[in-house]
């Protein structure tokens, strides 16, 4: 087993019962119970979890969103293949207004060197877009970054978007559905997903499968909101074909 697939197993099994011992996830793993002190240890240094002797408690509520360390190792070849169908979508000369989140991030490394103007908003992107070569444009947004997310949100960051307006926005999703809408983790990110799609004519959502059909707690609108759904071959038949119905565009590869 890989060491991301152990990380993700030990972080949903510590998160559904609260507590676990490290021989329950040696078990539950196969891994040796050395390893699995190891694993502790890093998932304990990214905030996930919390070290006790013998095992581990949850520092995550069920339905948290799990930490960006975590999410970047991910569905990365499907979150790759979307990238490159968003950026196939974005034309020369365009202003683009790029979203937080690992999806977002791989986004931001398929349009380095692209003759458009990009604002980001995460640090992580920023910093792939500070070095991109001409005659890409880089404009960096105010904000207060998540603390171990990079994603910027905040009074600066809503007043940086008020005050612009941008052909395109590409969306992260944390949750979306055809009966339930757009859904954020927290209201804050909420408020600048809505900024963000208040300030482009065109809005492509940029979302891996196991985003589609999920409802998560902060709401930001309708589905209808999305003109283009960039996902992969793992996304639910059913909800692409309400998302389809509702009017959205879906692209699946």
């Amino acid at each position: 087993m890989r060491t991301v697939e152990r990380h993700r197993m030990i972080t949903q099994a510590v998160q559904e019962a609260g507590t676990a011992t490290v021989t329950e996830l040696a078990d539950l793993t196969g891994a040796s119970e050395m390893t699995i002190r190891r694993d502790l240890d890093h998932l304990a240094a990214q905030g996930v979890l919390e070290r006790f002797r013998g095992g581990a408690r949850t520092l995550l509520l069920r339905g948290d969103e799990p930490p960006f360390a975590l999410r970047a190792h991910e569905a990365v070849d499907a979150k790759r293949r979307i990238a490159a169908e968003v950026a196939s979508l974005i034309n020369s000369g365009e202003t683009v207004l790029l979203d937080s989140g690992t999806t977002c991030l791989e986004v931001a490394r398929t349009l380095r060197g692209r003759h458009i103007t990009v604002m980001p908003l995460s640090l992580q992107a920023i910093d792939v877009l500070s070095s991109a070569p001409e005659p890409t444009s880089l404009l960096v947004p105010g904000g207060r970054p998540r603390a171990g997310e990079g994603a910027l949100t905040g009074p600066l960051t809503l007043a940086s978007l008020s005050a612009l307006r941008f052909d395109t926005a590409v969306l992260g999703c944390c949750g979306l559905t055809a009966d339930d809408g757009m859904t954020a983790y927290d209201l804050e990110e909420a408020a600048v997903k809505k900024a963000v799609v208040a300030s482009a004519r065109r809005v492509i959502a940029a979302a891996d499968g196991s985003k589609l059909g999920r409802t998560t707690h902060a709401y930001v609108g309708p589905s209808t909101l999305v003109d283009v759904l960039v996902t992969d071959t793992t996304a639910p038949a059913d909800e692409i074909t309400a998302l389809e119905n509702s009017g959205s565009m879906v692209r699946i590869v």
